[in-house]
């Protein structure tokens, strides 16, 4: 199994929103004016770091404002909120509080958390501030139209506002929690992970290490349903090596391969592996006008080296044995060859 130092190349730039892009964000209500931008919560003062409930270092640290800003940037962090989950309507903001404004330096986004709290229930949840990057928002976009996930998020100018996505870090359940499941659930989970891997791979989403996904728990009647989510989307279409795009092949996920290896036969896995092909077919033709018109921009765009792209459509076509792979010439080409070469290998199916 190749470590991430092999697979993974230096790190990867933020790439500008294209204005063919921006005008897909407006007609898919994507971009909408916020009162709050990135470079606004870059001014804190102070800041102290955040330790988790075992006090280790989680890597974000809890910032602190001046009390004159600190009420201008509660307030406007209030109808990010308000304008994110409803309509904008701001008679809910007396009922908020912004409980914590946290900031994480590692990886390449750097992003603030936001801690919303209902002062009426004490219920909360969180969002996140992000620089914009054109891979980020294309992968947010395919994750919501190919996954079986919707996803909530705003782009206005160079801020991107992301919905908190609830779940149990992938490593943090490998570590505490895959080894106290059933065995049936062991199972469960095993499957889980081979469609995961496949979908990552259709749509080209590199980078799944167990941090950049979670594990969503839902409880059944009589037991535990497991879903395995992304988290982390800039990875999209950058990367040339195929691997990048197969969470199998990080070390981090190599639990969750020895897993698979345990509890499936090959013929077991094919087949999760074809129904994952099939579903992801479907959210193809069903969507055929919000993908098509996505693919576009990327096909437009300028998202990755040529190095990348040169090195990623010959090992595509090696796994594949498609021409168009070869013909591409940029990522977003990539991509749509792979999505076509998903959408006619399910319709031939469906001819036979």
């Amino acid at each position: 199994m190749a470590s991430e130092e092999k697979l993974m190349s230096q790190k990867k730039p933020a790439f500008p929103v294209t204005d063919e892009l921006n005008s897909y964000l407006i007609e898919n209500s994507r971009n909408i004016k916020i009162p709050i931008f990135y470079d606004d919560l870059l001014r804190f003062q102070g800041s102290i770091v955040v330790y988790d409930k075992n006090d280790e270092d989680t890597l974000w640290v809890r910032t602190y404002y001046s009390e004159f800003e600190r009420l201008e940037i509660d307030l406007s962090l209030k109808k990010v909120y308000t304008i994110l989950h409803s309509n904008g309507n701001e008679d809910t903001i007396p009922f908020l509080n912004i409980d914590a404004i946290d900031y994480c330096t590692f990886g390449n986004s750097k992003p603030f958390r936001i801690k919303v709290r209902n002062v009426l229930n004490d219920n909360y949840t969180y969002f996140y501030i992000k620089k914009t990057d054109a891979s980020r928002i294309y992968g947010l976009e395919l994750e919501h139209i190919l996954s079986p996930y919707n996803l909530n998020f705003l782009v206005y100018k160079d801020t991107l506002i992301e919905e908190h996505i609830a779940g149990i870090p992938g490593d943090d359940f490998i570590k505490d929690f895959l080894p106290k499941c059933t065995e049936s659930e062991k199972t469960q989970i095993a499957k889980e992970f081979v469609k995961f891997n496949e979908r990552c791979m259709i749509r080209l989403l590199g980078d799944m290490r167990s941090y950049n996904y979670v594990i969503v728990p839902t409880h059944d009647f009589d037991h535990v349903v497991y879903k395995i989510r992304a988290i982390d989307f800039d990875q999209q279409c950058f990367e040339g090596k195929f691997k990048v795009y197969n969470p199998q092949f990080f070390k981090e996920n190599l639990p969750m391969v020895s897993l698979v290896g345990q509890k499936l036969q090959e013929a077991s896995i094919s087949q999760y592996k074809v129904e994952e092909r099939s579903i992801v077919a479907k959210r193809i033709l069903s969507s055929a006008n919000r993908i098509g018109q996505l693919v576009t921009c990327m096909r437009n765009d300028s998202i990755s080296t040529a190095k990348n792209i040169d090195l990623l459509k010959h090992q595509v076509f090696d796994f594949t044995k498609d021409i168009a792979f070869k013909k591409s010439k940029n990522m977003g080409e990539i991509l749509a060859a792979a999505l076509g070469f998903v959408k006619r290998n399910y319709e031939n199916m469906r001819v036979r």
